[in-house]
């Protein structure tokens, strides 16, 4: 997929929820000058800026992930330290999340810097010419500030939310001065209806993105390509595999940090037979898999592209 399409769709989807964000706020500023919206603004800010600072402690703990020892991974380390050189950004510490669905993510804060976690089901799974693609994917995230981005966008749609609930309890529950007030059925309606558009071209920010760190890859890594796609294809009937056999765990709280969404899986690996095939059988029977109606209908709620067009698109088919 051509870096510059992509660019300018993200500098795009911006710009759109920039502009919806400011039109919205300011029509319905006038709409309830009696309601300190730069209050609520400055609340919604504050909590989103602690629960990033404090995220990474709870992603720890929620995914059992420990800062890995050189000696056990050696090959992970070099890796590590081939792959941030290349990308041009500082070491991340290389941690192991205790969790059996292959995945891995990059996170952290200002508080404790940068990392990228590999789980123990994507040792399990993937071979280490793979796992180095999807590294390579996480230091995409990190490069472009990934983590950063998401968290300031969407701190816009939870701003309209919380207005929304505000007004919606206050046209209730308020007093009989502000219940005979009409403009904050307005309000509350115009609110949702706004955190609904936002949250959807959030969504597609998000997905924007993930190409994004794909291409990452497929430009540091030797092959990065092949290699990552076959990964791709791995963790996507890995995932449905493991969530069969253990249940449908709560993985998905931090899914936008997850280089493939579980909560996609089964569907993503519907029709695959990952049994007996070679990693590249796997790769081509998922890209010839048909994008259905519903599939692309689904993807708008989703953190991650379709995983047949996400392939395509590493191996230039898009």
């Amino acid at each position: 997929m051509d870096l510059l399409k992509l660019r300018l769709s993200m500098l795009g989807t911006l710009a759109v929820i920039f502009g919806i964000s400011t039109l919205g706020l300011t029509i319905l500023l006038s709409l309830l000058s009696s309601l300190n919206l730069f209050s609520l603004l400055f609340t919604v800010a504050l909590f989103n800026i602690f629960q990033w600072l404090m995220a990474p402690y709870l992603v720890d703990l929620m995914y059992r992930a420990k800062r890995a020892n050189p000696s056990e991974f050696p090959e992970l380390y070099s890796a590590v330290e081939r792959l941030s050189a290349r990308s041009g950004i500082k070491t991340p510490t290389l941690m192991i999340a205790d969790i059996p669905i292959p995945n891995a993510f990059a996170y952290g804060s200002p508080l404790t810097g940068s990392r990228v976690a590999v789980t123990t089901g994507i040792l399990r799974d993937l071979e280490p010419e793979e796992i180095e693609a999807v590294i390579g994917h996480e230091f995409g995230h990190l490069r472009n500030r990934d983590v950063q981005v998401m968290m300031f966008v969407s701190l816009l749609p939870s701003l309209f939310y919380m207005l929304y609930q505000y007004t919606f309890y206050s046209s209730y529950y308020g007093s009989s001065r502000d219940r005979r007030n009409g403009s904050l059925a307005i309000v509350s309606t115009a609110s949702l209806l706004i955190y609904f558009v936002l949250l959807l071209f959030s969504l597609s920010l998000s997905r924007v993105r993930e190409y994004y760190a794909d291409q990452n890859s497929a430009m540091i890594v030797d092959d990065g390509s092949r290699k990552l796609s076959e990964a791709l294809a791995k963790i996507s009937t890995g995932t449905w595999r493991t969530m069969r056999q253990y249940g449908a765990p709560a993985f998905s709280g931090f899914k936008t940090l997850f280089i493939s969404d579980p909560d996609r899986a089964a569907q993503d690996a519907e029709s695959i037979s990952a049994y007996m095939k070679s990693d590249e059988a796997l790769v081509r029977e998922i890209m010839n898999r048909r994008v259905t109606g519903f599939d692309q209908l689904m993807e708008l709620f989703s953190t991650h592209p379709n995983i047949v067009k996400r392939i395509r698109a590493l191996r230039g088919q898009m």
